[in-house]
């Protein structure tokens, strides 16, 4: 069981460290144990990302998440880490069905695994949407830059923003949502001169995803961090462990030790009662 006497981040936490200058940290999360290290490690908020397509189910895009299956997994992220601030990524079988759809889902995340917030990739267009789900009381993350849901191979995957005009488009973008009701913005793959120009003239947190300095916070995938992950970790990611090598060279190991017959030694075996 995660225990810990640190008080549960909110919104209003993450919004103080922003007025203050202090960044916060974002993970993502799909499993107790990998939550429940999260938040004994600091980290401030974890996100349980529809890239569980791609690092847990081995799918060519993010496309292919059940939420159901992301809602079970939700609840053992909030069992691992009960104070951390808890985003729940809508996927894209969710955000193809429309506002309603959307509004039940983002309700089901919040209300079956404990979210604090939703996350969405999203266009202008969906300043509806946002405004709906703002006056649903639903914390609302949108994420603007490099739309995963919108590419179908990770040879797709391309930064934005990355001319005048561009950024000129984000940062409209940007203000309309936040306008319309968005608590939290994520800035995915675009230079820091585009984040600088979003942070800028929106006055809510905005998370970086490879979106350089000038963010209130960031994130990554933790597979990524930890190199455990068989794919292409992205250029902006700190390879923080090896975790991958690890876990390779213990499992030759347990086939080397089953086949030369060291395991199982005498300490492994239970004896008889006397």
């Amino acid at each position: 069981m995660s225990i810990s006497t640190s008080p549960r981040i909110d919104l209003a936490y993450l919004r103080q460290r922003k007025a203050e200058g202090r960044k916060f940290a974002m993970l993502t999360a799909y499993d107790y144990p990998t939550a429940a290290a999260a938040q004994a490690g600091g980290v401030h908020s974890l996100l349980i990302g529809d890239s569980m397509g791609c690092v847990l189910l081995g799918h060519q895009s993010t496309r292919n998440v059940p939420l159901d299956l992301m809602i079970v997994l939700g609840e053992a992220v909030r069992r691992g880490a009960p104070n951390v601030y808890l985003v729940g990524d809508l996927p894209y079988e969710s955000m193809a069905g429309g506002n309603e759809t959307v509004l039940a889902a983002a309700k089901r995340f919040r209300d079956e695994s404990g979210c604090d917030a939703v996350k969405f990739e999203a266009r202008a267009e969906h300043e509806p949407l946002v405004a709906k789900l703002a006056a649903a009381g639903i914390e609302t993350i949108t994420h603007l830059g490099l739309l995963p849901q919108a590419v179908t191979s990770p040879e797709g995957y391309r930064a934005q923003a990355r001319d005048e005009n561009s950024i000129t488009k984000l940062t409209a973008d940007a203000r309309l949502l936040v306008a319309a009701g968005a608590a939290m913005l994520l800035l995915e793959a675009v230079p820091n001169e585009a984040s600088q120009a979003v942070v800028s003239a929106v006055d809510v947190p905005v998370i970086g995803c490879g979106a350089g300095p000038a963010c209130d916070g960031h994130v990554c995938v933790t597979q990524d961090m930890l190199g455990i992950g068989g794919i292409r970790t992205p250029r902006f990611v700190p390879v923080l462990a090896r975790l991958g090598e690890t876990t390779r060279a213990a499992m030759r190991r347990w086939v080397e030790d089953i086949e030369n017959e060291s395991y199982p030694a005498p300490e492994h075996v239970y004896g008889m009662r006397k």
